[in-house]
């Protein structure tokens, strides 16, 4: 059984807006979603800039008793999730045992962690919440989400770091196009904006230390020089064709390819020779029928890290080949949105099927000063008008994860 599978709903939180249209519109303005911590004192802190998800209220999506039951992370999954259901009006058309849920983290509860740990050191044991463990495990925002929409298929999360919300979904396709399901509400969600998560990246030498929100995401500029840490929640609705088509839903696109693999190299470190990368991108392509001759847009990992960005340079080239990947377009969304970890290859994924329902790219902003190294066409600073027959948009996560996605026209 190879069925085919598309996507016919979408619903995002994130630095630069709180639904679908917000979320496209900024990315196409080149907003900027980053700006100072407002979560914590950063006096103390090299890092002092995030991209914080503004505005956002858990209440429009939950009863007060279930938001002070749940970790941020899995409100902003399920807030994504309610959008995208709604969006697709999926529920009621498919059977509660043929629907699912695939829903990443890379990290899950961390505020609650350590909202917790603090109750423990400073008051003791008795004064740690007994919903602790409920909402800090990584499964928790695919658990609200099945139960909210009564989906009793298989609902699990992905964890695999930054590759969590691509894996998701790449997860899903497998799942509806083997016959196990035939819907599946998929995508990721994190919130680490907090004194644990910002000391972890920035005495790994991974985040930004700019001060300028403008100066601090760079991808593929030579003035880069890490990650700006983000949070929020994306969820699509993957359904089977033949279903989707009969009852009329709007369909975005197809999720045509997916590739999975992994370095098996460092735990925190790319392969030098850009194998694994290269790998899932191939995977993707192969599924998806690329001949060559399509117009065709990716939606980078683009973390603006010094190795990074050349090792995923080198990852396309060797995919697509020196001569093809020069043609390509390709963006890193996350100039604007900072790296939302887990929940980045599900907004990423949103942007490529806008980008192919639009004919429109988003660009890479900031992009002034470039790599030499870095040496394809990332969209600087302004988005590109464009018919796209194929996008995909890769996920490079801590431990050597690499997912890469397909996606194309109906």
């Amino acid at each position: 059984m190879n069925r085919r599978v598309v996507v016919t709903g979408m619903g995002v939180i994130s630095p630069i807006g709180n639904n679908l249209e917000e979320f496209w519109n900024a990315l196409l303005e080149g907003k900027c979603g980053i700006g100072p911590i407002t979560k914590f004192d950063t006096t103390e802190y090299k890092a002092k800039l995030a991209a914080e998800v503004k505005d956002f209220n858990a209440r429009d999506y939950m009863e007060k008793a279930e938001m002070l039951r749940s970790d941020l992370y899995a409100q902003y999954g399920l807030a994504s999730a309610c959008q995208a259901v709604e969006d697709s009006k999926i529920i009621g058309t498919v059977e509660p045992e043929r629907i699912g849920v695939y829903y990443g983290t890379g990290i899950g509860g961390m505020d609650t962690f350590m909202t917790e740990h603090k109750k423990l050191i400073e008051k003791g044991t008795r004064k740690v919440s007994p919903y602790f463990v409920p909402m800090m495990i990584a499964n928790m925002a695919s658990g609200m989400i099945a139960i909210r929409f009564n989906c009793k298929g298989a609902a699990m999360p992905s964890v695999t770091a930054c590759a969590s919300g691509s894996n998701a979904i790449g997860e899903a396709l497998r799942a509806i196009r083997h016959g196990y399901l035939d819907a599946v509400i998929t995508g990721g969600a994190e919130a680490p904006i907090n004194e644990c998560g910002v000391s972890g990246f920035v005495n790994m030498q991974a985040l930004s230390t700019a001060e300028n929100p403008n100066e601090a995401s760079l991808p593929f500029d030579s003035r880069r020089g890490g990650f700006v840490i983000g949070e929020g929640g994306a969820a699509l609705v993957l359904e089977e064709y033949e279903h989707a088509v009969a009852r009329g839903a709007h369909i975005y696109g197809e999720v045509c390819g997916y590739g999975s693999t992994c370095d098996a190299y460092h735990i925190t470190a790319p392969h030098p020779e850009a194998e694994g990368g290269a790998r899932a991108m191939v995977e993707a392509m192969k599924e998806a029928g690329y001949t060559g001759k399509e117009t065709v847009y990716v939606n980078a990992h683009g973390t603006g890290t010094p190795l990074n960005d050349v090792i995923e340079t080198s990852a396309i080239k060797i995919a697509f080949t020196e001569e093809k990947a020069k043609d390509l377009y390709i963006s890193s969304t996350k100039s604007m949105t900072g790296h939302m970890l887990g929940a980045a290859g599900a907004a990423e994924a949103i942007a490529c099927l806008k980008a192919i329902e639009e004919g429109i790219i988003p660009p890479t902003i900031n992009l002034l000063s470039p790599d030499e190294k870095c040496d394809l066409n990332y969209v600087p600073n302004k988005p590109v008008k464009v018919d796209v027959d194929l996008a995909f948009s890769n996920s490079l996560g801590f431990g050597g994860h690499n997912a890469c996605l397909a996606f194309r026209k109906v």
